[in-house]
C-alpha cells in the first residue's frame, strides 16, 4: 500500500465554483485514496470508479451529488498515479479540488517531493477488449437530457460520436493513444500517445511532455458557463482560452497540441479511479470523462475481462 511520506497542502480556487479551497494529502495505512470533507460530516469518500457521481460538468466528481462529494479530481489523481501512491486521506474544506494552474504539474511536484513509502500499486491486466461509444453514454442519460443534447447538436452541427477502448497488451504497460477532433482551427485534428511502464523514464516523459498541459475552453462560452455554475474560477493562468473565431488563443500555449496532451492527463486520472495500474492499450477517440468511467464499469463488470496482481 504505497502512501505519501508526509502531508502536503494545496490551496487555490475551484475551476467551476470559483470558491477558495484548502486540501491536505495525508499518509494512510488503509488501502485506497479517500477524500474527507472537513466542512461537512467528515465521512470518508472513496475515490473509486463505482463511486463517481457525475461527469457531465466536463470533469469527474466523486461521491453523492446530494451530499458529500468532491469535483474535478482527475488532475490530482493523475499526479497521485505518477507519484506511485494508492493510499491517502485527502482532507478538503470545499466541494472541489483547487485547479492550481489547470494542469497536473503542481500536484505532481509537491506530492513526489514528499516521497512515498510502502510498495507498489496493484496491477490490473486487461484480458479482453472492452469498448464504450459516445452513444452508449447518450443512451444512459434521462430523456430530457438526451433531447437537450440532440437539439444543441442540431444547432451546432455536431455529431454524437467518439469512443474509448481497452485492449490487452504484452508490454506490462499502459499505452494511451488519444485523438481530438474539433471544428475550431486552432485544435482541428490532434493525436498524441504516451506509455507508462512504471520506470523513471516513463515518469520523466510524463513530467516533460504532458504534466504541464492545461485545460481549455472557448472565451465566447465563458459567460454562458458561469451562469450555469461552471468556469467561475477560470482565468488566463489556469485555462487555455480559445478566441471567438477559434483560430487562435488569448494566452500562450506550451505546445501547439497542448489540448490533446491534456486529454492524456484526464485519461490517466480517470483510469486511476480503478485503484490500480491498468495494463493494456487505451484508445481514446474524442473521449470524455463519462466514457472513461463507463469503460471502467464495463471492464470490472465481468471477471473474465481482467486479472489483478497485488504487488
Amino acid at each position: 500500500m504505497p502512501t505519501i511520506k508526509k502531508s502536503v497542502k494545496f490551496s487555490g480556487v475551484g475551476i467551476h465554483s470559483g470558491a477558495p479551497v484548502n486540501m491536505v494529502v495525508k499518509p494512510s495505512r488503509r488501502r485506497g485514496i479517500f477524500f474527507r470533507r472537513t466542512d461537512l460530516d467528515k465521512n470518508l469518500i472513496p475515490v473509486k470508479f463505482d463511486n463517481v457521481g457525475d461527469t457531465k460538468m466536463r470533469n469527474t466528481t466523486i461521491g453523492d451529488l446530494d451530499s458529500a462529494h468532491v469535483k474535478t479530481i482527475e488532475h490530482f489523481m493523475a499526479a497521485m498515479f505518477m507519484a506511485g501512491i494508492d493510499s491517502a486521506i485527502v482532507d478538503i474544506d470545499g466541494p472541489e479540488t483547487p485547479i492550481l494552474d489547470g494542469s497536473a504539474i503542481e500536484f505532481y511536484r509537491a506530492i513526489s517531493a514528499a516521497g512515498t513509502t510502502g510498495g507498489k500499486i496493484k496491477r490490473v491486466f486487461v484480458r479482453r477488449p472492452v469498448y464504450v461509444g459516445a452513444y452508449d453514454v447518450f443512451r444512459s442519460l434521462p430523456f430530457w437530457m438526451r433531447a437537450k443534447i440532440w437539439f444543441m447538436n442540431l444547432l451546432t452541427r455536431r455529431n454524437i460520436d467518439g469512443f474509448v477502448k481497452l485492449t490487452p497488451n504484452d508490454n506490462n504497460s499502459l499505452n494511451i493513444y488519444a485523438t481530438l477532433v474539433y471544428r475550431e482551427k486552432i485544435i482541428g485534428y490532434q493525436s498524441f500517445s504516451y506509455t507508462y511502464d512504471g520506470t523513471k523514464k516513463s515518469v520523466a516523459d510524463f513530467v516533460k511532455n504532458i504534466a504541464r498541459a492545461r485545460t481549455f475552453g472557448k472565451y465566447a462560452e465563458w459567460e454562458y458557463l458561469k451562469k450555469r455554475g461552471m468556469a467561475r474560477g477560470a482565468n488566463e493562468n489556469n485555462v487555455i482560452a480559445l478566441n471567438d473565431a477559434g483560430d487562435g488563443t488569448l494566452n500562450k500555449t506550451f505546445w501547439p497540441d497542448e489540448f490533446v496532451r491534456h486529454k492524456i492527463i484526464d485519461a490517466i486520472g480517470d483510469m486511476f479511479t480503478s485503484n490500480g495500474f491498468i495494463i493494456g492499450n487505451l484508445e481514446s477517440y474524442k473521449g470524455s470523462h463519462a466514457m472513461n468511467n463507463m469503460l471502467l464499469k464495463k471492464l470490472f463488470s465481468n471477471p473474465d475481462n481482467y486479472d489483478i496482481i497485488d504487488a
